[in-house]
């Protein structure tokens, strides 16, 4: 699955000001409503009963907080780069400045998962993440994550 194929550049944002792990999940819940026409209550909810579960920060700067719930038709991604990082309780307790959510139908099992792995090996990438700090334009933005190359998982 392309990261193409989940978002587009009206999905992105930056640079998004917030100052709280809360405010970045309602701003982001926001968005998602504007972009994919879904309620923004149902998205917020849904991305705090994810954290509940344990924080989606994966440490250097990046967090992937993502949900599934049932109004989406498809996996839905977004992207922001935010302004000043924020305590995002990541594994590595540093804050976050790189987000992508992801949005997935409750049956969407395998399309979730590999959406994630995408996301994930992307972000992982200290190349991708070093060009995604250089610049606040969404367009550059969107090219960088949806042109950048990673391995594909053995």
């Amino acid at each position: 699955m392309e990261l193409s194929e989940i978002f587009g550049v009206e999905a992105v944002r930056a640079p998004l000001k917030v100052t709280s792990k809360k405010r970045l999940l309602q701003e982001l819940a926001e968005l998602a409503s504007q972009i994919y026409g879904v309620s923004s209550e149902a998205v917020y909810r849904a991305l705090l009963d994810r954290e509940a579960l344990g924080p989606t920060g994966v440490g250097r700067g990046v967090a992937i907080p993502h949900a599934r719930f049932g109004e989406v038709d498809r996996v839905r991604g977004l992207f922001v780069r935010l302004e000043k990082p924020v305590d995002f309780e990541s594994i590595d307790r540093q804050p976050v400045d790189l987000v992508f959510t992801l949005l997935a139908p409750e049956a969407a099992g395998a399309d979730h998962l590999k959406a994630l792995a995408r996301v994930s090996r992307t972000l992982r990438s200290e190349d991708i993440c070093s060009k995604l700090r250089s610049t606040f334009e969404p367009s550059a933005l969107y090219a960088i994550l949806t042109e950048g190359k990673t391995e594909r998982a053995a």
